[in-house]
């Protein structure tokens, strides 16, 4: 991944590529969700370890950053004896797509007001004036 946002500007990315850009996810945790996406039905933990070929406990570290992102969704399977299991299904992809596009916007926010915050502290500088201290 590149260092600065120039670079990032610069590199050839795929949309696989705004899992690890936006939400920090690691391969194992985009591998994994290529397996969910990639399946007929909803899938146990260990369903998805098997496939990605991780330990169980590996492979549970990276459902849940998937889980905290919302890029997938959890259900309660109850057994009839009693007892239950999870298994995972992927998020609807226009729900993550808008979910995104909002923390896009809210960060476009927050990066304007402090270009604004830059400029209102330094143009004092360029006139000659102390720059006051925070």
């Amino acid at each position: 991944m590149a260092d600065s946002m120039a670079e990032q500007l610069q590199q050839d990315m795929e949309c696989e590529g705004l899992l690890e850009c936006i939400h920090g996810l690691k391969q194992l945790d985009k591998d994994c969700f290529r397996v969910m996406v990639e399946s007929e039905e909803a899938l146990t933990i260990d369903e998805v370890a098997d496939q990605v070929d991780r330990e169980r406990s590996t492979a549970y570290r990276s459902i849940q950053r998937l889980l905290q992102s919302g890029f997938i969704q959890k259900e309660q399977i109850n057994y009839e004896q009693g007892g239950y299991y999870h298994v995972y299904y992927p998020t609807d992809p226009t729900q993550i797509a808008n979910d995104m596009q909002r923390m896009l916007n809210d960060w476009y926010a927050k990066m304007g007001q402090l270009i604004q915050e830059f400029e209102d502290k330094y143009e004092h500088a360029e006139a000659g004036t102390e720059v006051p201290a925070q």
